[in-house]
């Protein structure tokens, strides 16, 4: 279209600029004046028959009397007439003044048909000039019959507005007498929305902010005398116009935090068009003129990227997400540690250096990211998909590189990025610590206790993750079986905590009190807790503290453990374990190691360890224990350093072990209960004895009154 109104613009100025033309029009123009010409004349000469000249005037014609001599009459001639000749030339001037009004109303109406042949003839003009242009672009697009249509609209288009490619000076065309708009070839511009002439495949677009206007497109405004004005030049594409015959992706939490955007979203979808609609305008927020652009038939595919829970929200809230987005992919957080894993991974990280143009890696420094990755997982089995912590780390371990004056990356500036990032965000965990070692928060590393234990949480502050060691006691006594939880009455105990509770309570009286009434009570509780408690993590530690209270059986403070139980007695699998096991040690590192510190993890959490450096050469050397346990009488064994025992022939412990001295606890609790009922139940008859005595002597007294 560019190419044809150039080509236009040169073609019909030159066609109305030939001499055939200027001919054909003078012969028009001369040819309405000769026929108004002719007719004034034959008038003319009728009113000088009857001695009245014709005259035009500054304001139209005039009949005026003559005399024998053809000289007008004056006023004061005419007044010298009889009154007959006056009346006579007074009727003859009327008669004539008739005519000439009769023919002076069919002026306009040949006027008319002279601008109509005018018309015509521009109009002839016109088409022959665009005509064979119009025909060679037909030509090209025969095999779409949108292209023609329009085209053939064009034409028309053209042809009625051809003084749009006439050059003029005045804001007026003589012939036309219609005024000149300022842009005129505005009307012929083509505004290409999308151009995918040079896509190879399928578009594939993201919408960084995926607001009403960029999804579905907008009408920019300008402003004139205090108005706002638009065009279809003005209309500007959405995100689903590029995207449209291939793939649009869009962050679904943007896209539900945009005002209407989600709900036009899905509109577009079940409708299968894109309607651009101003969204100012449908809700009446401003009046002024605007456009309705044909509907554009949509093919795409819609990728939603998000979190899980925001799928499942709109799964269970909007009935329509459903029908809409059909295909659901829940990516992993991790991938397995193998070998072609760990190549593929190498490569990632090297495609992050040339992106970044950050300094090339050292093989060890790629081995250190690939630990770090395991440990961001928690599992020294995986790799992390987390794919923008790894970029970042590299970024930062650059810094540090360049800092050094490394000419590569190497293993100690990954270390130092991770040192540096754990600086940044360990305030708490060091006043914490600090109170720890202070005293004001109460542990012992060292010694043993009866009904006490140190037991392992993680606190998540953001990124930055710990282990926090809290002190765990419990006290037993003659009870009916409740185990109180004070954090649960206190209501600073979660729900899953509270399960560890009973499960814990569950066991116990399962394993020592299956033929006998389950007669202790006992409290447990969080010592130095002034926040909520959640998990199950440490029911393993609770169970321990509830026997050694029962048992009278003290036990090492030189270790924590962590782990959850089930009822029989199984040690179950926890996170965080790394975090813990640094905990214990940062804390025990502080005091000074002695040497028989360590931690009890649950077995199956061994696969998961990927612990710093400096607790790993700890252990190596034999300053720091780890020891992963299965059952809860394993924990019991290093905790109080006996044997838990196991039940005999019949069903009986050892006495000298740890369960044989909880089950004699719990004996000896039987025992009492009964003694005390036994008792309860002497005060009892010996009270009804003097009952019954005093009945009598009541009765015995009413027949003697009588």
């Amino acid at each position: 279209m560019t190419q044809l109104v150039e080509e236009l613009s040169i073609a019909i100025p030159a066609a109305f600029n030939g001499d055939e033309y200027r001919a054909r029009t003078e012969e028009l123009e001369e040819e309405a004046k000769q026929r108004e010409f002719q007719e004034l004349n034959k008038l003319r000469e009728e009113a000088a028959q009857q001695h009245v000249i014709l005259i035009e005037t500054p304001t139209g014609y005039a009949f005026a009397p003559v005399d024998e001599n053809n000289e007008v009459i004056n006023a004061d001639q005419f007044k010298k007439m009889s009154e007959q000749e006056q009346l006579k030339i007074q009727e003859v001037i009327a008669n004539l003044q008739q005519k000439l009004q009769k023919l002076l109303k069919k002026f306009p109406a040949w006027r008319k048909e002279a601008k109509q042949k005018l018309k015509a003839l521009n109009r002839g003009v016109a088409e022959l000039a665009v005509n064979h242009l119009i025909e060679d672009l037909k030509n090209k697009y025969l095999d779409y019959p949108a292209v023609l249509q329009y085209l053939e609209e064009a034409k028309k288009y053209i042809v009625d507005h051809v003084r749009d490619f006439i050059p003029h000076r005045e804001a007026v065309l003589p012939f036309l007498e219609m005024p000149v708009e300022p842009n005129p070839f505005r009307h012929y511009q083509v505004n290409l929305l999308v151009d995918h002439s040079e896509n190879k495949a399928a578009p594939v677009v993201y919408e960084d902010h995926p607001n009403y206007a960029n999804l579905l497109g907008r009408f920019d405004y300008q402003a004139h005398m205090g108005s706002l004005w638009t065009d279809f030049t003005m209309i500007k594409p959405g995100a689903l116009h590029r995207a449209n015959g291939g793939y649009l992706i869009l962050d679904a939490r943007k896209l539900l935090l945009q005002p209407y955007a989600w709900e036009s979203l899905k509109r577009v979808l079940q409708a299968g068009e894109i309607r651009i609609e101003s969204l100012e305008r449908s809700l009446s927020l401003i009046s002024t003129t605007s456009l309705e652009p044909e509907k554009i038939p949509l093919k795409v595919k819609i990728i939603l990227l998000g979190d899980r829970m925001l799928y499942y929200l709109l799964s269970f809230y909007d009935p329509e997400f459903q029908d809409l987005f059909k295909v659901a992919a829940d990516f992993d957080e991790s991938l397995p540690r193998d070998d072609s894993a760990i190549k593929e991974y190498a490569r990632y990280l090297a495609t992050i250096v040339k992106r970044e143009k950050l300094q090339p890696m050292t093989r060890q420094a790629v081995a250190r990211v690939i630990e770090h990755s395991s440990r961001l997982v928690g599992d020294s089995e995986k790799l992390s998909t987390h794919l923008r912590s790894i970029s970042d780390l590299l970024a930062e371990a650059n810094y540090w590189a360049e800092s050094n004056g490394h000419a590569n990356i190497l293993a100690s500036d990954v270390q130092q990025a991770i040192d540096q990032k754990i600086y940044r965000s360990d305030r708490v965990r060091e006043k914490l610590y600090e109170n720890i070692h202070r005293g004001i928060v109460m542990i012992d590393t060292e010694g043993k206790v009866t009904g006490q234990v140190n037991g392992l949480s993680v606190l998540q502050l953001g990124e930055f993750s710990f282990g926090q060691l809290s002190r765990i006691t419990a006290t037993t006594r003659l009870g009916n079986g409740k185990i109180v939880d004070i954090e649960r009455e206190t209501e600073l105990g979660g729900a899953i905590h509270s399960k560890g509770v009973m499960i814990l309570s569950s066991f116990i009286a399962a394993r020592y009190a299956r033929q006998a009434p389950f007669s202790m009570a006992a409290s447990l509780v969080f010592e130095q807790s002034y926040g909520h408690v959640d998990g199950d993590s440490a029911s393993l530690a609770e169970l321990c503290v509830i026997l050694s209270s029962l048992a009278q059986v003290p036990l090492c403070q030189n270790l924590a453990l962590t782990g959850s139980v089930n009822q029989l007695g199984q040690v179950q699998p926890i996170g965080g374990v790394n975090e813990k096991i640094e905990g214990f040690f940062d804390i025990c590192s502080k005091k000074g190691l002695t040497g028989d510190q360590g931690v009890i993890i649950p077995e199956s959490n061994v696969m998961h360890l990927m612990l710093r450096q400096d607790v790993v050469d700890a252990a190596k050397a034999g300053r720091f224990h780890i020891h992963a346990v299965s059952t809860v009488d394993q924990a019991l064994q290093l905790l109080s350093q006996m044997e838990a025992g196991e039940r005999d022939g019949q069903g009986e412990f050892p006495k000298d072990s740890f369960n044989g001295r909880v089950d004699a606890q719990l004996q000896q609790f039987i025992l009492s209960a009964l003694e005390n009922l036994a008792a309860r139940n002497s005060r009892l008859i010996e009270t009804y004895h003097i009952l019954t005595n005093a009945y009598g002597i009541f009765w015995c007294y009413c027949f003697a009154k009588l």
